[in-house]
């Protein structure tokens, strides 16, 4: 069911010649426009061309962070003499935020012989995973937004996705709120987020949280705001999961006439982070003593020193870049476990075929404590409805204190039994 090769019909959760051309097809386009990356020749081994989309000047969620960051990986493994003598070639391509510029980036993936689609972000799983399961294109470490990165055979996650995100956000919340409510966007991708955060309430004791609606791409969200509050009640917690927009939530939320119950609030990383915990007053902000789940370890662990090194080399300064954005840092993750598998194939020439194989085949990708060791057999993944994929069930707490994110709770929370469906 889970690792086995088969065509694909599931619903959203919401070889040929290298252009000699350079063309800006669905945005895409080489990491040094048509020519090879700089630094590093690959010695005789034939390069290895892979892409990163994710969308880029939307009016919805954005994450610009994810192709700059594997520029800047191909970057500094190109400096060094490639990936187990290959040269990396990046491409990028802006998915735009739609069903068609998912599909277009998978069919520019496909055209461009890309050997395998890595650290990307889309909520259009259907309309990207068709084109690449056609051509046996693997896709490694997305964003985990759709139900086909948890579910096709070439899918290869290195987290949990929003599954597990909103699983544990409900289980840091039980521990700390009488009643919670959840605003999340009026999408098909946010329809399952109710049912996920309820499964961690539920293993806390909690009872079903509030659904609040929200249009993905609203400038006010007052009325949600009110809403949230008169749901959640003295002593609750209003938890917002809207991306990009959960920063114009929380605008419209400290603007709703304040009365005398006590209201705490809470997201997930990536919907929130210490950029708009700074930008919003720190400290004096609304955010203070907020309550956050995340994927990874707090962005001042020194597990991030490498990935800090590389921006710091190899991003030239590039603003897009946010090292404590969950987007970029899962797509270091991803380029990470593709670097991996490359050096485990040892081959002249690389393929998407070889690196599925590789894959399935149970190669270990130690990620420096960022997360636990990863790996895609069969019997390593969580087998649970809707998520099968899952080989990634941990996820951190965090609270905002003195303005700064910092660790709730030491290390990670592993809810794979609570995605599951299992309460123990």
């Amino acid at each position: 069911m889970t690792g086995r090769r088969r065509s694909s019909s599931f619903r959203p959760f919401q070889s040929g010649v290298f252009r000699t051309v350079c063309t800006a097809v669905a945005g895409a386009s080489l990491l040094t426009g048509c020519g090879v990356l700089p630094g590093g020749s690959g010695g005789s081994r034939e390069p290895v061309t892979v892409m990163t989309w994710a969308p880029v000047g939307t009016n919805a969620t954005n994450q610009p962070g994810m192709p700059a960051m594997a520029k800047a990986f191909a970057r500094w493994v190109n400096a060094d003499g490639g990936i187990d003598g290959h040269t990396l070639r990046v491409l990028t391509c802006n998915e735009n935020n739609s069903t068609a510029g998912a599909a277009d980036c998978a069919r520019r993936a496909v055209n461009e012989n890309a050997v395998a689609v890595v650290g990307s972000y889309s909520q259009h799983g259907r309309e990207f995973m068709a084109p690449l399961e056609a051509a046996s294109i693997p896709f490694l470490g997305g964003y985990g937004l759709t139900e086909e990165e948890f579910t096709s055979f070439l899918s290869y996650p290195v987290n949990g996705g929003q599954a597990t995100l909103l699983a544990g956000n409900g289980r840091q919340l039980a521990r700390e709120c009488e009643r919670t409510a959840l605003v999340r966007p009026d999408t098909i991708s946010g329809d399952d987020l109710p049912e996920l955060l309820n499964s961690g309430l539920a293993q806390g004791g909690r009872g079903t949280a509030g659904d609040i609606r929200a249009p993905e791409d609203a400038t006010d969200y007052t009325r949600q705001a009110e809403q949230a509050r008169s749901r959640a009640g003295d002593g609750g917690c209003v938890t917002a999961v809207l991306g990009d927009r959960t920063e114009t939530f929380f605008d419209s939320y400290r603007r709703v006439p304040e009365d005398d119950r006590e209201i705490k609030v809470s997201s997930v990383l990536g919907s929130v982070g210490q950029p708009l915990i700074d930008s919003t007053g720190g400290k004096t902000g609304p955010f203070e003593g907020a309550y956050l789940t995340g994927w990874y370890p707090v962005a001042t662990d020194p597990a991030w020193k490498p990935m800090l090194n590389v921006i710091d080399k190899y991003a030239f300064g590039d603003n897009d870049i946010d090292p404590a954005d969950p987007g970029s840092q899962t797509t270091w993750i991803a380029y990470t476990a593709l670097k991996k598998v490359i050096e485990s194939i040892n081959a002249d020439v690389i393929t998407a075929g070889k690196i599925a194989d590789a894959l399935d085949r149970g190669v270990q990708v130690d990620t420096g404590g960022l997360t636990p060791p990863l790996r895609w057999r069969y019997e390593d993944m969580l087998g649970a409805p809707g998520f099968p994929r899952i080989v990634n069930r941990d996820v951190t707490f965090q609270v905002v204190r003195e303005g700064r994110l910092v660790a709730q709770k030491k290390g990670f929370v592993d809810v794979g039994q609570t995605v599951g469906g299992t309460v123990k």
